[in-house]
């Protein structure tokens, strides 16, 4: 398919690029390590535990939004934070699209009847110790959203172009335990702020299918 003849920034462009995505070469792995080498947060996540999220980029034809999540402020870990919706991997989920899908109904009450899932992108490893898998899906619209208070606070849609726009992609950093810690945010969109490791997966998204 031309990719050129499709509307960019639709599904139907995503879908397209998902499909002819570059292969992961030999011991090319992705994550917050790559922006920080060597860091000693690394070393302190300890076992890496597996998580899925989905990156539910939802079908408005000639223009497509992605639908992320601010997570809950009375959650221990995360809190406050905007978000793919998904979570961690169970032993019953016999894959990880799978538990993305289980963990984006039990979050935002999206159904997986409104979700073709399209491919996966590599893994991301976070500097607070996940293995997360993303898993890509075009939603169809129509859905009506049922948010579960205990993890989310909202729910709302971005622009795909506005999150693949690189003059919106800035690496900046914090201190943790008096050592500088890189990673990418993006500039708030409707009151929104995108950054650590949703961001972070961003970039990957972008470097990989639109850069």
């Amino acid at each position: 398919m031309d990719m050129r003849a499709l509307p960019p920034f639709s599904a139907a462009d995503f879908r397209a690029r998902a499909a002819h995505q570059p292969q992961v070469t030999a011991g090319e792995d992705f994550g917050d390590h790559r922006f920080n080498p060597g860091h000693a947060r690394l070393a302190a996540a300890g076992t890496l535990r597996d998580a899925a999220v989905l990156v539910p980029v939802v079908d408005h034809g000639r223009t497509a939004t992605v639908l992320l999540t601010r997570r809950a402020e009375k959650l221990r870990n995360h809190s406050g934070q905007v978000a793919f919706p998904g979570g961690g991997i169970d032993a019953s989920d016999p894959t990880p699209e799978s538990a993305a899908l289980r963990e984006t109904w039990e979050e935002v009450g999206l159904p997986e009847s409104h979700v073709e899932v399209i491919g996966r992108m590599p893994d991301y490893v976070s500097g607070s110790g996940y293995r997360i898998a993303p898993v890509l899906g075009i939603v169809q619209p129509g859905f009506s959203l049922r948010l579960n208070p205990d993890e989310v606070d909202a729910a709302f849609e971005v622009p795909l172009s506005f999150l693949m726009d690189p003059a919106n992609h800035h690496r900046t950093s914090r201190m943790w335990n008096d050592l500088e810690w890189f990673f990418y945010e993006m500039p708030p969109y409707d009151g929104q702020r995108v950054w650590g490791v949703t961001a972070g997966i961003i970039r990957t998204l972008y470097e990989r299918l639109y850069a």
